[in-house]
């Protein structure tokens, strides 16, 4: 079971843990931190990348960097969730074009576990970028 709490500091800051033990500053104002929502979308670009990175590992892809962005937009309404997501992976290295291809489509449609749960409120698109 994983575990999370988060602990008042001031303001609309809290200090945040979880079962693995590590903390991380949240900021409803984001005058001091990330905001839970951007916390949100960092934690997309990180469950996708790891899986896109370990996807190229396993096929033995010569990849030198991996990036991924995001842009999001809210509904207008409360509850302000994500509405539209675009993700932008950005490649280094001589890799397949098709390797990296099947890697982040497995992450979007199989992998990553953030992305299933955003799928249910936003429109997730993608686009790849390879740097040389």
């Amino acid at each position: 079971m994983t575990e999370a709490k988060a602990i008042w500091v001031d303001g609309q800051r809290f200090l945040a843990h979880s079962s693995s033990q590590h903390a991380i500053a949240m900021d409803g104002d984001k005058h001091t931190a990330n905001s839970p929502m951007e916390l949100v979308l960092i934690g997309l670009c990180g469950c996708t990348g790891y899986d896109v990175v370990s996807i190229l590992r396993k096929k033995r892809e010569p990849f030198t960097s991996v990036e991924v962005r995001a842009e999001a937009e809210r509904a207008a309404d409360p509850p302000t969730v994500y509405t539209k997501i675009h993700l932008v992976y950005r490649v280094g290295g001589p890799v397949s074009k098709k390797a990296v291809e099947d890697a982040v489509r497995l992450s979007e449609e199989k992998y990553c576990s953030v992305a299933a749960m955003l799928h249910k409120t936003a429109q997730i698109t993608y686009a790849i970028e390879y740097a040389g």
